[in-house]
């Protein structure tokens, strides 16, 4: 067989062991890089560093979760199959272990650079989250709310509700917000992927809305 003198031994060491700490820089600089490929929609800069995380070897199970994370931040509505995805590529993972189960993360990789992309969902949801934890004492208004005795009726409790399946078009237009709070709006759905039939449907309940004085 071949021989190796120490010079090569330490060529070799060098180039099959990546610089990577998993608990130092090296591991949030790849994760991070590996987000930001993917929210800019670039499959081969993302595929680059997801297979230089897997070489170093990093936990496959934080990869997936990062991937999760991704699908639900940067692609959200705009692509609703990016979450079942990347959960279906953990769960492939769990179930074929290595190598197979590392071509079901490239797989989800590829798929969430190449979707469309929209922060809309996670911008809501920080929004939603800031005015619950400043509002969040406020009482559901009365009409919403379920009236299972007879005090709860004499209360008010459940009085005027309209159930939504028996008005035109299925949709009543009542206000669900908190009487002392009022409507807000957090979502606003981008003209991208699946998003912009969202945000044509959110439209057109506005425009209902206005028409039966709802509003």
């Amino acid at each position: 067989g071949e021989t190796y003198d120490a010079e090569r031994l330490q060529q070799i060491l060098q180039r099959r062991a990546p610089i990577y700490d998993k608990g130092q820089d090296g591991h949030y600089n790849l994760i991070s890089a590996l987000h930001k490929a993917v929210r800019g929609s670039d499959p081969d800069a993302a595929l680059y560093y997801l297979c230089r995380m897997l070489d170093a070897g990093e936990d496959r199970r934080f990869i997936a979760r990062r991937l999760m994370r991704m699908a639900s931040e940067d692609i959200g509505l705009a692509d609703p199959q990016a979450l079942a995805v990347t959960s279906a590529a953990r769960e492939a993972w769990d179930f074929l272990g290595a190598p197979e189960g590392e071509l079901a993360l490239a797989q989800a990789c590829v798929y969430l650079a190449t979707a469309p992309k929209s922060n809309a969902l996670y911008t809501a949801f920080k929004a939603a989250m800031a005015v619950a934890r400043e509002h969040g004492s406020l009482p559901p208004p009365r009409h919403i709310l379920n009236a299972p005795t007879k005090l709860m009726k004499a209360e008010g409790y459940g009085e005027g509700y309209r159930y939504d399946h028996d008005e035109p078009d299925a949709f009543s237009g009542q206000d669900y917000f908190p009487e002392k709070l009022g409507r807000r709006r957090f979502y606003d759905p981008v003209e991208r992927g699946f998003e912009r039939d969202i945000r044509k449907r959110l439209e057109w309940w506005e425009k209902l809305r206005r028409e039966r004085g709802e509003l």
